[in-house]
């Protein structure tokens, strides 16, 4: 039997009808079966403030034991502004502190962004990509996922329409099983 891995998923739209939101959900359903994959919510998480570190609000303090409990990480995202949203921003921000103490630490991870633009958020990928490697989240290179015209991949159950999306997301699903077998470090906590 192989290993199970926890996988938190983190979407940086907070919109209730994301295609953001959509991807993950069709990335959970092609996953193979040797990955748990669960959202890490971000939508309630205070702005962080480093007045705070000290008596931390609740919603950091789970959030934090959610991501450490992971054994890797999936971050689906749009592009705001050639950038990552704010609340993306902010979840990276709150995961890592007090410093020394970061949540993220050593943690594999996969980044894919979706847009209903051409370059399917190529910008925010890429950014987020700079803030992992400050992270020491080891993000999987290969394959890249971007995915454009993403507004027009759903049909009107939700699920993706195109057999070669499907075939493409399922077959970077399995390499970043792959990747995780070979990065992950054994979580601190219950999922």
């Amino acid at each position: 039997m192989s290993k199970m891995y926890r996988v938190a998923v983190l979407v940086g739209s907070l919109r209730k009808d994301s295609i953001n939101r959509k991807v993950a959900k069709a990335l959970i359903g092609l996953a193979p079966a040797s990955l748990e994959l669960g959202f890490a919510e971000i939508g309630d998480l205070p702005l962080y403030n480093q007045d705070n570190d000290e008596n931390p609000p609740e919603a950091w303090t789970a959030f934090r034991e959610r991501i450490r409990a992971a054994d890797a990480l999936l971050f689906v995202t749009p592009e705001y502004n050639r950038s990552v949203p704010g609340p993306l921003k902010n979840a990276l921000d709150v995961g890592s502190r007090p410093y020394g103490q970061s949540a993220w630490d050593g943690k594999p991870g996969a980044v894919v962004s979706a847009s209903p633009g051409a370059i399917g958020g190529f910008g925010a990928n890429h950014h987020l990509r700079q803030s992992l490697v400050f992270l020491n989240v080891p993000a999987m290179q290969q394959p890249e996922v971007y995915l454009g015209g993403a507004d027009k991949l759903f049909g009107g159950d939700g699920k993706i329409a195109s057999e070669g999306t499907r075939t493409f997301l399922q077959k970077f699903m399995h390499a970043f099983a792959d990747w995780i077998a070979a990065n992950a470090k054994p979580a601190s906590a219950a999922f």
